[in-house]
């Protein structure tokens, strides 16, 4: 059977770092015990779905990230600007969408050797 324990520590303590939050700032959001962000953050513990919950959606984590953890550590590029865009309200994302496509036309069209800096 697959442990999750050691990604979901990872994921949950990183996206909490990446929002400033400390653990206790964590618990009084969502409206659980210090020790129980602290247990999950120290892979113990089985968080049930009614801790999950309010605590993936409200750190903006990709669930993928936790039942999926290869993936976060092939594209630790894409993930930064993953949580990036999930902070952005529609019209940040709709000029962004904008933005990002030019961007990619002009690097994609000067080549895969420019693009490694």
């Amino acid at each position: 059977m697959f442990d999750f324990t050691q990604p979901l520590a990872d994921v949950i303590k990183r996206a909490r770092e990446h929002h400033e939050l400390t653990q206790t700032q964590l618990a009084e959001q969502i409206n659980i015990d210090t020790r129980t962000v602290l247990n999950i953050e120290n892979c113990k513990g089985n968080p049930k779905m009614q801790v999950l919950f309010p605590l993936i959606r409200t750190l903006n984590v990709d669930p993928n990230d936790i039942f999926y953890p290869e993936r976060l550590k092939q594209n630790s590029k894409r993930n930064d600007l993953h949580l990036l865009v999930d902070t952005c309200s529609e019209q940040e994302a709709a000029a962004l969408i904008a933005i990002i496509d030019s961007i990619l036309k002009v690097m994609r069209n000067q080549g895969p050797t420019n693009l490694q800096k």
